[in-house]
């Protein structure tokens, strides 16, 4: 397949143009020639050289990422810069990235991944952000107990780190808004939609004292962790076209 039918595909399954205006992320293809071809594709969450290393000794033409190079522009290309961009060049690996797009998408999104891994059955857009959702909030075929949710959480690749928990809301969980990565910031709106617990992944200091005032649950599962759903997704869709494909797990921990 020719690298700019892949990217276009991509770009509107994923509906990139929607989040345009909203996204810091150069969404899209970021590194590679206009006229490439991909027969091996290979995902992982972030961008970065040792991703790049990976997925070349697999023979990738392409790595599909969350995380990209590119943020709010690229001035010149030095240090870090050139180093992450020369790695794909040198490589022969092009880079396509969708950010906000993959943690939004009511079927191959991040959010969406994390409500099926929970055993959700109902889901609606969460998360306003810039005109644009960028979570779920979904309800349970079963409700969660606070130990049950953090349990299941656990089984996510934590690299091997605990899931935080801030047990502020009630014991019996039955309606949660899901916003991964650092989704923090949506405490309040989760309060205000009367859900029982907000799941993302990394919190901050002011985060313990919005959860307890607003008798919120908070549990926090890890950036990474609640992020490799949306490019295992991506895997699954593109191996359909035919295309060989690899996932490439690099935990951070985080």
């Amino acid at each position: 397949m020719d690298l700019s039918e892949f990217s276009g595909r991509l770009d509107d399954r994923l509906n990139h143009d929607a989040y345009a205006d909203v996204d810091a992320s150069a969404n899209g293809l970021q590194v590679g020639p206009a006229n490439g071809s991909v027969e091996h594709a290979a995902f992982a969450v972030d961008g970065a050289e040792p991703t790049v290393r990976e997925a070349a000794a697999t023979g990738a033409d392409v790595l599909v990422v969350h995380h990209g190079f590119v943020w709010g522009g690229l001035d010149r290309v030095t240090g870090p810069e050139y180093d992450r961009i020369a790695s794909c060049i040198d490589a022969g690996v092009a880079l396509y990235v969708s950010h906000l797009p993959l943690d939004g998408h009511d079927g191959l999104g991040n959010a969406a991944g994390l409500a099926s891994f929970l055993g959700c059955e109902r889901c609606e857009p969460f998360g306003e952000y810039g005109g644009v959702t960028i979570g779920q909030r979904a309800r349970p075929a079963s409700p969660w107990s606070i130990e049950g949710l953090r349990d299941r959480l656990a089984e996510l690749d934590t690299g091997g780190q605990p899931v935080r928990t801030l047990e502020f809301g009630p014991e019996t969980i039955e309606d949660i808004a899901i916003v991964t990565g650092s989704g923090a910031d949506w405490i309040r709106e989760a309060a205000d939609a009367g859900v029982d617990a907000l799941v993302t992944g990394e919190g901050k200091q002011k985060a313990y004292h919005e959860a307890r005032a607003a008798g919120l649950n908070v549990f926090l599962a890890g950036h990474y962790a609640t992020e490799t759903f949306g490019v295992q997704r991506l895997n699954e869709l593109v191996d359909d076209w035919g295309i060989e494909t690899t996932f490439v797990d690099h935990p951070t921990g985080l």
